[in-house]
């Protein structure tokens, strides 16, 4: 479910982002939920960081947008904030409190549904992130939980995962450097291990969950010792 906050002091406002968010809900897979607020006063006193993007008018009478942001942030550091204004040069203003992004009144269809969907995109990473991977049979999304490791195959890579096998062009460098804070140890210099599926250490090799055993290299072993023992939590 994806949960979103409209605040402006125009009534008419509100009703038509509303409208246009119902009407952008009906074709994606989410449950759209929409909060509607007329002031900042009402939106922070109804505030418990579960909203998941706030559009925010910038100009209203008592706070105002960016004084509302700036409460925001004090107890929400995470939540997508985007601007609503009818001058650019107040939207400026919004990034100083980290604002995501801003739109400009009046709001066309097309141009909030591409901020809909790219933020949308975004949550769906941080929930369950994946890479997508390109080869000559065609385009693949792998989510980084079913990756039990990654090994160099022919120059290329290839990534195991729990549905099977895939070829991939990348630098295991390169791959190490996108997925490693999910998790992931460089255990050999032609390895990359998923440290959820490791069950135990034989000498010089990894047991992994899936019944494979997979080398650790010399010159990787303290360093990755270490990575296991922090992600366990214990000493190893």
């Amino acid at each position: 479910m994806i949960t979103v906050a409209v605040c402006d002091d125009s009534k008419a406002m509100v009703e038509s982002m509303k409208s246009c968010l119902e009407e952008y809900g009906k074709g994606i897979k989410h449950e759209l939920r929409i909060f509607c607020f007329d002031s900042g006063e009402a939106l922070l006193d109804n505030y418990s960081c579960k909203y998941d993007i706030v559009f925010l008018d910038i100009k209203m009478p008592g706070i105002n947008g960016i004084e509302t942001a700036e409460k925001i942030r004090e107890k929400d550091k995470n939540v997508i904030i985007i601007f609503l204004t009818s001058l650019i040069q107040y939207a400026l203003d919004g990034y100083k409190v980290n604002a995501s992004n801003y739109l400009i009144k009046p709001i066309q269809k097309k141009r909030l549904k591409m901020e809909m969907d790219r933020w949308i995109s975004e949550l769906e990473q941080k929930e369950n992130p994946f890479i997508t991977v390109h080869n000559d049979s065609g385009t693949y999304k792998i989510l980084l939980k079913s990756i039990s490791y990654v090994e160099t195959y022919n120059r290329n890579l290839l990534i195991h995962t729990t549905k099977g096998n895939i070829l991939c062009y990348w630098k295991l460098r390169d791959l190490e450097n996108k997925i490693g804070q999910y998790g992931f140890s460089r255990n050999h210099s032609s390895f990359l291990v998923n440290l959820f599926f490791v069950e135990n250490i034989e000498k010089m090799d990894i047991r992994l969950s899936t019944g494979e055993l997979i080398p650790i290299g010399k010159s990787k072993k303290k360093e990755f010792m270490e990575q296991l023992a922090s992600y366990w939590g214990t000493q190893v």
